[in-house]
């Protein structure tokens, strides 16, 4: 296995993003170029541009979401971007959702060791967890799948009238746009292209926003939703 680089100091920004908290990110940096190349879960080649690439993009997402909801990363990997947005806004409650149990421990470690009391992880795909998992007001992910394919996971989670966040890249005007009719069957009424991180980031971190109406999901994914709901209902009696 190829050796991870050194783990480059934190840039000024950092502290700027994370505030009281810039201890804990510094922790969580250093798990990740440890135990998350030991383990699987980013590159060697990652380490050195850990801190502009990974924590500092995903931070910045907290600059587009509600005071106060409920989030759910899906797909959270080793954490991103769930872990730096629980490290800056301590006021959401926050769900990171994985399949992966390597990968589910190591999040798990993560919390513990960082005392994020304001998030839970989740083993299991988005699609299982449906009707079990409380319904949020954010989706979140990074990474995860093209766009359409990754709405088909993560808006049937949200309420009504929630929304999803996912950080794409340059491609990401296309990718939304060559996703709308997907996008329209799940329910979504409104959708944009955002740039965050302004003086934090360069280049500004891009987000995909997509917020549903009254059926996140879809007619299709509501009776879905209500069946397993009656369920886990019936389950919890017996």
């Amino acid at each position: 296995m190829t050796e991870a680089a050194e783990l480059p100091q934190a840039p000024a920004e950092a502290q700027a993003v994370f505030g009281e908290l810039f201890p804990e990110a510094v922790r969580y940096a250093e798990l990740l170029a440890d135990a998350g190349v030991k383990r699987g879960l980013i590159g060697p080649r990652e380490v050195p541009r850990l801190w502009e690439r990974h924590l500092l993009n995903c931070a910045v997402l907290s600059e587009v979401v509600p005071k106060g909801v409920t989030v759910c990363d899906v797909g959270s990997g080793a954490g991103l971007p769930g872990i730096p947005l629980a490290l800056v806004r301590p006021d959401l409650k926050i769900t990171l959702l994985e399949p992966l149990l390597r990968r589910t421990n190591f999040l798990q470690e993560v919390v513990e060791l960082l005392g994020l009391d304001h998030v839970t992880v989740v083993r299991g795909r988005a699609e299982e967890v449906l009707g079990t998992l409380q319904p949020v007001h954010v989706v979140t992910a990074r990474a995860v799948a093209p766009l359409d394919r990754l709405a088909g996971w993560g808006v049937p989670l949200l309420k009504p009238y929630g929304e999803m966040l996912a950080l794409k890249g340059d491609t990401a005007e296309e990718e939304l746009n060559g996703a709308r009719a997907a996008l329209s069957k799940l329910g979504v009424l409104e959708t944009e292209v955002l740039q965050v991180g302004e003086g934090l980031v360069d280049p500004l971190s891009t987000v995909v926003r997509v917020v549903v109406g009254e059926s996140p999901g879809g007619v299709r994914f509501a009776a879905k939703r209500a069946k397993a709901a009656r369920t886990e209902r019936t389950r919890r009696r017996r």
